[in-house]
């Protein structure tokens, strides 16, 4: 399919400087900011949201990991690619990566905030206390689970706009199966 919308080749100063910035910390510039760069608030909102994330009492490596899961659970496979070769650089197995696209773990303790994760996406926000109860039983506390909230609605965001885009994958292709 086409990309619905084009990559900028012609951003402002503010996009520019953000375009910048993220070639510095990725070594290149993936398609998905150069695609959100026609509004440089989007794109401030993008990168400064995962930035703030850098720094959550949940690891990069749990944080990947609900990447997967959300672009699994809403079809996008820009996001499944870039966030399963993310999760393998903060050395979560191939095995284990194919797992959180479908929302599983082999790990009791991952499992317990994959089916959080998909639990406020499934309602839209609206859990049970029952959900809340179980991640706390397996050991999450107030800081984790709204980290975990963050990261899944972090997610959604980039998710959404790619399948609305159409965006040209730039990473090894990870399908979630799931068409437009």
């Amino acid at each position: 399919m086409t990309q619905r919308i084009e990559q900028n080749n012609n951003p402002d100063s503010k996009a520019t400087e953000l375009l910048a910035g993220a070639k510095k910390a990725l070594g290149m510039v993936p398609n998905l900011f150069s695609t959100i760069a026609h509004s440089s608030a989007a794109l401030a909102f993008h990168v400064n949201g995962s930035s703030a994330l850098q720094h959550t009492h949940i690891s990069a490596a749990l944080r990947e990991q609900i990447a997967v899961s959300t672009s699994g659970f809403n079809g996008c496979d820009y996001c499944a690619s870039a966030h399963t070769l993310l999760g393998a650089m903060r050395k979560v197995e191939p095995s284990e990566l194919a797992l959180n696209l479908h929302g599983k773990s082999y790990n009791t303790k991952t499992q317990a905030a994959l089916t959080f994760s998909r639990r406020v996406l499934e309602t839209r926000g609206h859990i049970a206390d029952g959900d809340l109860d179980a991640i706390r039983a397996a050991g999450y506390t107030e800081a984790d689970i709204v980290e975990i909230i963050a990261t899944t609605v972090d997610t959604v965001f980039t998710n959404y706009f790619n399948n609305v885009a159409k965006t040209v994958i730039d990473f090894p292709l990870v399908s979630t199966g799931k068409e437009a």
